[in-house]
Order: C-alpha cells, then structure tokens, then sequence
C-alpha cells in the first residue's frame, strides 16, 4: 500500500518534474557546458577550458559594468521597490481606512498599469517623456518657464534607469505591503489608540513590526530580479552612453547576440552568466542567513513600547 502511494505521488509530481527537467536543468546545464568553450554565430562546440572565465578578470570594462550593477539594484531596491512601495501601500490603507475603498482601489490601479504595461510600449512612452528636444514631455514643460531643453538620456542615465524600473518595481512591493497591512487586526490598531498612539506611532510600532516578514521578502527576491533585468535599460539606453548603464546581465546579452560592443560571442557571454548566477546564489544564501527566514515562519512578534 505504502508503494502504491508512493508511486501515485510521484505520478502527480511528475509533469512537474519533466517541466523543471526540460526549461530549467537541461537549459542551465547547456549554459555551463557552453561556458567551457568559444561557441560563436557558427554553433561549433569548440573546447576552451577555462579561457572565458580567465578573460572575465583581464576585461577591463567589467569592473564598471561591476559597479554599475551594484548601483543599479541597490539604488532601485532601496529608493523604488521598497521605500517607496511600502509609502504607497501606507497611503493607499490610510485612503481606504479613512476614506474610501474605491478610491484606494483606483490609487492601487493607478500605480499598476505601468506593470501591466508591455515593455516595450513603455520604454517608447519614457523615450517620449526623455526626449531632449521640445516635443519632449519633460522639456515641454521646461520650455513654458523659459528654460532650455536638456537631455536626460545623455546627462543623467543612472538615475533615468532608476527611475523607469523603480517605478515598475514599487508597484510589486505596494501590492504585497498593502495585502500584509490590511490584513493585521485592527484591535492592534484600536488598543494603541486608546493608548494615546497617533497614526505614525501605530505605523513604527505595529505596522512595521508585522510586514517585516514582507520587507525582507520583497528585499531578498527584488535584488535577484534585478541582478537579471535589462530590458528597459536595452530599450532606453543600450547601455550607454559609453557603458554608464550597462549592466552585467545586459553586458552578457550584448557580447552573446550583438549590439553596440560585440557580437555572438556565446562561450564568454555564458560564462558571465554563471558569474551572475554565482552572485545570486551568494546574495540568496546571505539574505538566509541574515534575515533568518526561518524564524519568521512563526508568528510575528510585535514591538512593545
């Protein structure tokens, strides 16, 4: 009985494990492979050993690649996707407390649409609103105040990249915020009240403390999505000007398919992508160990004043 039931389990688990199997093993143990040899637009496995992985220490454009990833995902995660996701999702809970659900809702949709948003639709509308001369959204309105057009693009691209994926990224954390808020139990809320707390006590003293939980998630699995995003960078920017948006993913994606720097070198553009898979799983072990994942599965303590 006992083996007919382990064999019904894995007969339930095994669409699944083909799944994994084919788009996710398979896939990253050919990536490994081909990290070993110096693959390029003819597709002839040609042995080199650790060749790419040794020029990944002599390319001296990696170091600001290096950096400007660091910049990019620590600067997204703190200013966009967490920050400022969690001050939307306080104020659309304070909206639908106070106020009204509907408006809460509306506020809420508002800030998705940009997530709901194919890519490119919206690079193309940021490439509208960026545009250095005056038929440029931003330089328009700079144009009523007598000022002269500027180019965002070429003046300010780190913080143009921010800002465009930060904004995608604080939707996500608004939605998961705002679901861990609204479902603490008002007595909480009721009995700091009667206490004397005001609305920002209550926020520090028993919001906080109950969406840590969230915070360290949204942290955690935000740093990973961004280690690996470069789509909005590719369609903004391409990485320039002269590299000071490129990032490692999007560096990897140029050196394999082409673009402005190289072109279908696929032996080194795969062994960078196992170095970006080794930070992520450093990153991921670091975030375990750190946040204590763990021993929050409990219940969440709160902080008593």
């Amino acid at each position: 009985m006992a083996r007919r039931s382990r064999f019904l389990i894995f007969l339930l688990l095994l669409p699944a494990l083909l799944i994994t199997a084919v788009f996710y093993l398979v896939p990253g143990l050919l990536t490994g492979a081909m990290s070993f040899t110096e693959m390029n637009h003819r597709l002839i496995w040609e042995f080199a050993g650790w060749k790419n992985y040794v020029q990944i220490f002599k390319d001296t454009i990696l170091s600001r690649v290096f950096w400007n990833t660091v910049l990019y995902v620590f600067g997204t995660l703190l200013l966009f996707n967490v920050s400022f996701g969690l001050l939307l999702a306080l104020a659309t809970s304070y909206i639908s407390e106070r106020h009204s659900e509907k408006v809460s809702l509306f506020f809420r949709a508002l800030w998705l649409l940009p997530r709901f948003t194919p890519p490119i639709v919206y690079g193309v509308i940021w490439l509208w609103i960026l545009d250095p001369t005056r038929h440029g959204l931003l330089n328009g309105l700079l144009d009523l105040f007598g000022r002269s057009p500027v180019s965002w693009l070429s003046e300010f691209p780190k913080a143009v990249i921010i800002i465009t994926n930060g904004i995608i990224g604080a939707s996500f954390g608004m939605i998961l915020f705002y679901s861990a808020i609204t479902s603490i139990s008002q007595e909480y809320n009721w009995a700091a009240a009667v206490d004397g707390a005001g609305w920002l006590g209550r926020v520090r003293h028993i919001t906080l403390p109950l969406v840590r939980w969230q915070l360290l998630f949204v942290t955690a699995y935000q740093t990973l999505s961004l280690l690996t995003s470069y789509e909005y960078i590719l369609i903004l920017t391409g990485g320039g000007p002269f590299y000071r948006t490129t990032v490692w993913s999007l560096y990897a994606y140029n050196q394999a398919f082409g673009g402005y720097y190289a072109s279908y070198n696929f032996g080194y553009a795969t062994a960078l992508t196992m170095v970006l898979v080794l930070f992520s799983a450093v990153a991921s072990i670091i975030y375990w160990r750190i946040f204590r994942f763990r021993e929050m599965m409990g219940e969440p303590k709160i902080e008593v004043m």
